[in-house]
């Protein structure tokens, strides 16, 4: 097979790998890595249009996490930048051109752009050369952009980025931009699915759904990766994952305003009212058609189960709620799920969303001190959550403040 040849099938097997990616958040990390490989570059970041500014959104370097623990990833901050000619991403923005540049530190006087180094001094790295690319859909409007940094040579040498791989990065991108997309529609999707609990229980924001999907993600990840699973294994599910776990608490829809808003304790028959979102949320669920169909399901019903089988609704049918049969306790009730009787995906989602509803501020309480949070789930290992969901969350708190940042309010 000639080169060129084989560069054709790494783009195509490359493109498969994005387009089966459905969240967008995974599917920005997913993009950004098959990129650098394809262009054989030590770093990258991607922005996402939002208005008239470029929201950066995902970064990665191969040199930086060599600095760090083993398990831990490059924490960054999103922040905006203007669509315009002052930056490199902003001019690429405005003018939907390429930028290859040799040397970021030797632009000419004559362009109109600058490179901010502030990175580069703060990390002690030394980025060199770097090729933008604006990110544009079938209309031709550019939707985000991406940006490659320090392409190496085989013998590891920062090089300038080849022009010969120009026309396969350019296909690329433009894949990458129709299937960022397709999975933005699909979170828009979601989240008008969630705004219809929020206007039921003012409690389920956007901001809230999104951080416990995100928190998810990276604490499956953490504990997939000390249980040795394979990368293919995490990747798929931590797509998926990402998205369901939105979903959590969807169910309550169903529930009456009388009980969702009430400001004082709920008396028990309210309570147990209140239990049966869980099972209103696996209903919408039932008869699945994929995969997140029957993981959306495991976690609406069983997100509010614990570890010593105190929680609900147990082992109940999930369409009728009844307890199934030789699983009642003493008092005909169905008997709580215990350890892992609980499914993967509900132990997961229960100790984010606590985690979220602790750290933020309700209705009925401030916000928690993070040291009293980490406490407080320290607690409940064993108890309420999973001993090893709890290690997992904790060697992932840099990541879950980021994410806390990123989907503020």
């Amino acid at each position: 097979m000639s080169n060129e040849n084989g560069k054709l099938q790494q783009l195509f097997e490359m493109t498969k790998e994005i387009e089966q990616v459905k969240d967008v958040d995974v599917l920005l990390e997913k993009i950004l890595s098959v990129a650098r490989k394809l262009a054989n570059a030590e770093a990258g970041s991607l922005y996402v249009t939002e208005g008239k500014c470029l929201k950066f959104s995902h970064t990665q370097n191969e040199t930086l996490p060599r600095q760090l623990a083993p398990g831990k990833k490059l924490i960054y901050n999103t922040f905006t930048i203007p669509i315009n000619h002052y930056s490199i991403s902003g001019y690429v923005a405005s003018t939907g051109e390429m930028l290859n540049i040799s040397d970021v530190y030797q632009l000419s006087s004559e362009v109109p752009y600058h490179f901010d180094p502030s990175f580069d001094q703060k990390s002690q790295y030394r980025s060199q050369s770097m090729l933008t690319i604006p990110l544009k859909n079938n209309q031709s409007k550019v939707i985000g952009v991406m940006q490659l940094i320090n392409a190496r040579s085989d013998g590891g040498s920062v090089i300038p980025f080849s022009q010969d791989d120009i026309p396969l990065i350019r296909i690329f991108a433009s894949n990458a931009a129709m299937a960022i997309e397709r999975a933005q529609m699909t979170r828009a999707l979601l989240l008008r699915m969630i705004s219809m609990a929020e206007l039921r229980d003012p409690e389920e924001t956007g901001p809230h759904v999104n951080r416990v999907g995100a928190y998810s993600s990276e604490i499956y990840e953490a504990w997939a990766r000390k249980k040795g699973f394979e990368q293919e294994v995490i990747e798929n599910h931590k797509d998926i994952l990402r998205m369901a776990a939105m979903l959590h608490d969807v169910g309550k829809v169903g529930i009456s305003d009388k009980i969702l808003r009430k400001p004082g304790r709920l008396s028990e028959d309210e309570y147990n009212t209140m239990k049966q979102h869980v099972v209103m949320g696996a209903n919408l669920f039932m008869n699945p058609q994929s995969e997140f169909d029957e993981i959306a399901c495991q976690i609406a019903l069983n997100h509010h189960e614990r570890w010593d089988g105190s929680g609900y609704p147990g082992h109940v049918d999930p369409i009728t709620g009844k307890p199934l049969p030789g699983y009642e306790d003493e008092t005909g009730k169905a008997r709580g799920k215990r350890g892992e009787e609980i499914p993967l995906f509900g132990r997961v989602v229960a100790i984010a969303d606590v985690y979220d509803a602790l750290s933020n501020k309700r209705a009925y309480k401030n916000a928690w001190k993070e040291e009293d949070v980490i406490h407080e789930l320290q607690k409940g290992a064993g108890k309420h959550f999973d001993p090893d969901m709890v290690e997992a969350l904790l060697s992932s708190l840099d990541m879950l403040r980021s994410i806390a940042q990123r989907y503020a309010g």
